[in-house]
């Protein structure tokens, strides 16, 4: 499939293009790509086939670039991992943000009449508060008039709850009063919409076949958890409760004594009486505090089904340590001696996550070498990563529900089934969904051509057929219909057409921006 270029009343520049989602928005409102910037190489050749673009247009590296082109609209999709929460969440201290100070220099040199700039929600959490305004400063400091505004894709026409944020600009601060996004329309679109497979279901409505769908379900982020308990999706997590949440012990033969053990656990490892992160393990002791019936041999046999783990908890230092130690062992030996002699206090200490230490493995290098004394053993769920589930199943979505979640380039866990049910209680609706859709392996992952259209993207969009790298090029990109709505706003303006525009600082120097990763967090 090749995308051809309309008739162009604009120019733009892609940087951090990707496979081409900022591309799609623009070239369907009139645009003309004059270069894109990606380093990417899968990206780079499944943007070049599907828009017929020669690599010779691709600038390469943004952090080698010194100048740009012409252009009236600047658009990067600048990376995200130094504010995504399945990041280190470092921030400024990791080098990876510094692509901002790029993007930023960039736009100071070339001047354009617009721009968009998109970021994960990370970006505008209260822990990056700092960081968002010294971003903020610096466009204001090059000469522009900009906001932020953090848009969910649903609001805008596919159905995904990807939340991001975009940071739109202007050279004439007019033209950002001038600005406005449409309020979001009521969207017919379902799951079931963008599905392959034929799904009998009553009240469903055909989707476009193509990436300009427009439209929202309903104002409710958490759409698809209804108030009577009965959700769209069933979750599986050990460390959640709920009427749609499936536990290892409803997955495997366990007692009732064993039931009412694991929850137990889960109802108490998240009071700030067993340690001070969200969720800590419990010794026999604390669990005997909360029944003194329990024994061990109970919590052995749950470790045994593969339902509990025991964890090394508290630690000293061996009085001597005849082992040469790596950096990452010496620092956690320093720390322990220093009195950070618990595991969650080691999870909190800042060196060691700016070091990146794999702290499990490396504790439990050190305790094999005696150099560190495990003095308290605790019990804690096997799987405790809400995002990991419970034997790589996450989340499995029914059809009818409004909205996946969000994709993401390392593929997801989360799953969608083949078929509705329906029950009168929530007991009977878990017990269906167990009967008839899990027990039956009648669910399955999103396929390449579904990923697509839940991205606004084509369904033809050609991309590899490995699924690890299609995964990682669709979930890198952006959400087409949301940048047709942010451009579409551009254009209204008349910022693009008016020839009059100067830029302030003609005939000056152009102003130096401070990098802007040497400053943020002083």
């Amino acid at each position: 499939m090749h995308l051809s270029k309309p008739q162009s009343p604009f120019t733009y520049i892609d940087l951090f293009s990707g496979i081409g989602g900022f591309r799609l928005a623009l070239d369907a409102a009139g645009g003309n790509c004059v270069n894109f910037s990606e380093i990417s190489r899968d990206a780079v050749d499944v943007y070049c086939e599907n828009f017929n673009e020669s690599s010779e247009q691709n600038l390469g590296d943004i952090t080698k670039i010194k100048s740009l082109a012409p252009h009236d609209i600047l658009t990067a999709g600048v990376p995200c991992q130094s504010w995504s929460i399945a990041g280190h969440n470092l921030g400024f201290d990791d080098d990876r943000g510094q692509l901002w100070n790029d993007t930023l220099f960039l736009l100071n040199q070339s001047r354009p009449k617009a721009f968009i700039f998109e970021n994960v929600k990370g970006l505008v959490d209260p822990r990056n508060q700092q960081a968002l305004d010294f971003i903020l400063d610096r466009i204001k400091g090059a000469g522009y008039f900009a906001k932020h505004f953090v848009l969910t894709s649903s609001d805008y026409g596919v159905p995904q709850d990807r939340v991001r944020v975009y940071i739109v600009g202007f050279r004439q601060e007019k033209y950002l009063h001038s600005f406005k996004l449409p309020p979001p329309t009521p969207c017919a679109l379902k799951l079931r919409d963008i599905l392959q497979d034929s799904i009998s279901a009553t009240q469903s409505m055909s989707a476009p076949d193509n990436f300009d769908l427009f439209g929202q379900a309903v104002q409710d982020k958490r759409r698809y958890r209804k108030p009577d308990g009965m959700n769209d999706f069933f979750l599986f997590n050990d460390i959640r409760n709920g009427p749609t949440t499936i536990h290892s012990w409803d997955l495997k033969p366990t007692t009732e004594r064993q039931k009412t053990i694991c929850m137990l656990l889960l109802r108490n490892r998240r009071k700030p009486a067993y340690g001070r992160l969200d969720g800590n393990p419990l010794s026999l002791a604390h669990l005997q505090q909360l029944d003194s019936s329990i024994q061990s041999l109970e919590l052995d046999a749950l470790v045994t089904l593969g339902i509990l783990k025991t964890v090394s908890y508290v630690f000293t230092v061996a009085s001597n340590i005849a082992h040469e130690l790596s950096h990452p062992e010496t620092i956690i030996v320093t720390q322990v001696a220093s009195g950070c002699i618990s595991l969650d206090a080691l999870r909190e200490c800042r060196e060691l996550r700016l070091a990146k230490v794999l702290l499990n493995k490396t504790i439990e290098g050190l305790i094999q070498k005696g150099v560190l004394v495990c003095t308290e053993t605790r019990y804690e769920f096997r799987y405790t990563k809400i995002s990991t589930g419970i034997d790589g199943i996450n989340r499995i979505f029914l059809p009818k529900s409004e909205a996946f979640p969000t994709l993401v380039a390392s593929d997801t866990n989360d799953f969608i089934a083949l078929k509705d049910i329906e029950a009168d209680t929530t007991s009977d609706y878990k017990q269906r969904f167990l009967d008839e859709i899990f027990h039956k392996g009648f669910y399955r992952k999103i396929s390449k051509e579904e990923s697509c259209r839940i991205q606004g993207f084509p369904r033809n969009f050609k991309l590899p057929e490995s699924r690890p790298r299609w995964m990682k090029l669709i979930g890198n990109s952006v959400s087409v219909s949301v940048i047709s709505t942010l451009v579409q706003a551009i254009i209204k303006t008349g910022c693009l057409m008016d020839s009059s525009v100067t830029d302030q600082f003609s005939g000056n120097a152009v102003p130096e921006i401070t990098p802007v990763f040497d400053a943020a967090i002083a």
